[in-house]
This record gives structure tokens, C-alpha cells and sequence, in this order.
């Protein structure tokens, strides 16, 4: 279908591209790329199919935006994760898997040297593919596009935050999880997802700021790295949030706080294990509270509205269940990410 006979107001097409739009790259100002990856997920499984339900779901999402009702007329593309590299990931699932069991069972302290060529089969696919996710981000931003990234586990954006440093941009991070990932590893995993943003803050001094939204769930180590860093992370504990609110204040004074903190350059990092567990039940860690939908969509605007300058994004650990559920609100936060940086 060409874009001149495109009718937004129809069901989405059997063989259109996210959204149902009829864009190709060329014609769209957002580049969506897929990173099937979760080989050091330790709980729940799935979110290396996130990205496939997603698009999936996103085919039901009506194109009239609520902020943005000109959105799609910008053109949104999904790249695609390579064949080879989800052959490769796939193959080293049983490998971590091992690894997990053993420090589980006290198996990897006892016998750390064992399992020492089992890490760097992971680490060096881990390379890989960052070397691959790093490559197609400079391709697409040297050409004026966009781009976000869509997990997989949220371990996948340190690349992302790579390529900034490599261009030496200032700027902040928010990000919406429920743990706050500053641990220096997990379970022997350098590249973990619960380690993404002790990566960032102590390899790249370009990131001045970094604040966690909707923060529940986390261990001694890593509360004590948040307070050794407090003058570039802060931290809005749910449990705080949610007294303040019972108290009194309101979310947009919380959320003018929150804003306060930003440089002008902002990225913005979610796991959907942000989010109420009710709307993505199906996620690999998730945990009682965190942010409803619309606190969720009020923050991002807030951060659009205060003239911050969104300069990428990811969205991360949606896992498609028995049915479309998880993937239909991981659609609908996608398409408001897309909102808010175009």
C-alpha cells in the first residue's frame, strides 16, 4: 500500500509495518530496532519475544494519538534483529542456564574456575551483538532518524549509552523499573540487566544525571551505591512516593520534582516492571506496586512539556504471555515514547 492511498482510520494491513503504517525507512523519521536479547535473565522468561509481540499488538493501536494526533504522519519503522544473532542467543540459553543453576546450588562459588569458559562463551556474544546494536544505531542517527530500542531484557541499552559517550553528549537518564539495576554483577554476569545502570554511571562521565522512577524492589549493595552516588542518581523510592501522595502531595509536584533534576538533553530508559504488574503480568521479574499507565504517560509529557530535548529511548522486558495483554500496553507505551521524541 503507498502512502498516498494510506487510510490511518482502517484496520491495519496483513503485510503493513508497526503500527500498520506504510512506511519504509527512508520515509519515516523513527527507527524502532529490535534486540532479542535475554541470556542473563534469571526469573521469568520471554522478553527475547517482546519485540515480535509488540508489532504484533501494535496493529490494534488506533493511529489518532491522543497528544500527538499527527504522530504516525511522521513515519515509524521496525528494523530487524539478524537471524544469526537470534541463532546465537538461543544456543547459549542452556549455558546460562547452567550458570544460574550453579550459583544457585553454591555449585559456581565452590568451583568458580569450572564455569570460567562458560562466561566468556556469553560475554563474547554479548560483544557481538552490542558490536552489531551499536553500528545499526550510528547508521540511523547519522542519517537524522530517531531511534529507539526495543528489548529483550534491559541489559540492552549500555550500547546505546556508548555510542553517546562516543559522540560526547551530555545528558540525563529517566528511567521507570522496578529495581534500580546498580548492581556490579549478578550472578557472575558483568553485562546483566540488574548491572545496566551501575555500566552507565561508572563508564560514562558524559551522563550527568540519572533518575529512578517507580524503584521497589533492591539489595544492600546496590541502596549503598545510590547514596555513594546520590549527587548523579536520585532515586523516587514507590514506597516514598506513595506516602507523600497519602499525605498530600500530588503526583504533578512530585513529577515537577522529578523534572527538576534533568539536564536539558534527556534519554528515557523503561521496564515495564515500572508499571503495576497488573498491566504486564507476564514480565521476568515483577513486583507488587509501581506506576499506573497514565502516571506513566503524565511523566513523559512532563519531560517533553519542559522543553527537554529526548534524545533516545528503549523500552525493555515486555514478555508476551497466553494472550496479547503485555504486548498491547507494551505497544501503547512504545507509541507514546515515539510521541514524545518526534
Amino acid at each position: 500500500m503507498s502512502i498516498s492511498t494510506f487510510n490511518p482510520n482502517a484496520a491495519a494491513a496483513e503485510n503493513a509495518g508497526i503500527f500498520g503504517l506504510p512506511f519504509d525507512a527512508d520515509q519515516s523519521k523513527i527507527i524502532i530496532i529490535p534486540v532479542e536479547w535475554e541470556i542473563t535473565t534469571s526469573y521469568g522468561k520471554g522478553t527475547a519475544d517482546g519485540p515480535q509481540a509488540i508489532k504484533e499488538a501494535s496493529m490494534q493501536v488506533d493511529l489518532h494519538h491522543h497528544d500527538y494526533p499527527d504522530l504516525w504522519k511522521k513515519g515509524i519503522w521496525m528494523d530487524r534483529f539478524p537471524a544469526d544473532l537470534r541463532e546465537l542467543h538461543d544456543n547459549l540459553i542452556p549455558v546460562s542456564e547452567r550458570i544460574i543453576r550453579a550459583a544457585e546450588t553454591g555449585e559456581l562459588e565452590s568451583n568458580p574456575t569450572r564455569f570460567k569458559p562458560l562466561y566468556e562463551q556469553i560475554e563474547a556474544a554479548t560483544l557481538q551483538k552490542n558490536t552489531w546494536l551499536k553500528t545499526r544505531i550510528s547508521h540511523w542517527k547519522s542519517r537524522g532518524k530517531v531511534v529507539g530500542l526495543l528489548g529483550g531484557d534491559h541489559s540492552i541499552p549500555l550500547t546505546y549509552h556508548e555510542y553517546l559517550a562516543d559522540q560526547k553528549t551530555d545528558y540525563g537518564i529517566v528511567t521507570i523499573d522496578a529495581h534500580l539495576d546498580l548492581r556490579k554483577a549478578y550472578e557472575g554476569f558483568e553485562y546483566s540487566h540488574a548491572s545496566i545502570f551501575y555500566n552507565v554511571i561508572t563508564r560514562f562521565n558524559n551522563v550527568k544525571k540519572l533518575v529512578q522512577v517507580g524503584i521497589r524492589d533492591y539489595c544492600h549493595e546496590e541502596a549503598d551505591f545510590a547514596m555513594l552516588k546520590q549527587e548523579r542518581i536520585s532515586v523516587y523510592f514507590d514506597r516514598e512516593v506513595r506516602k507523600q501522595q497519602y499525605e498530600g502531595r500530588s503526583w504533578a509536584e512530585q513529577v515537577q520534582q522529578m523534572v527538576s533534576h534533568l539536564p536539558p538533553r534527556v534519554y528515557i530508559s523503561i521496564d515495564i516492571d515500572g508499571l503495576d504488574p497488573t498491566l504486564c503480568p507476564n514480565t521476568g521479574t515483577p513486583v507488587p506496586g509501581g506506576l499506573q499507565y497514565e502516571e506513566m504517560i503524565y511523566l513523559l509529557n512532563m519531560i517533553k512539556e519542559s522543553g527537554k530535548e529526548i534524545i533516545g529511548f528503549d523500552l525493555c522486558e515486555v514478555s508476551p504471555g497466553t494472550d496479547d495483554w503485555d504486548g498491547n500496553v507494551g505497544a501503547r507505551v512504545l507509541f507514546q515514547l515515539c510521541g514524545i521524541s518526534a
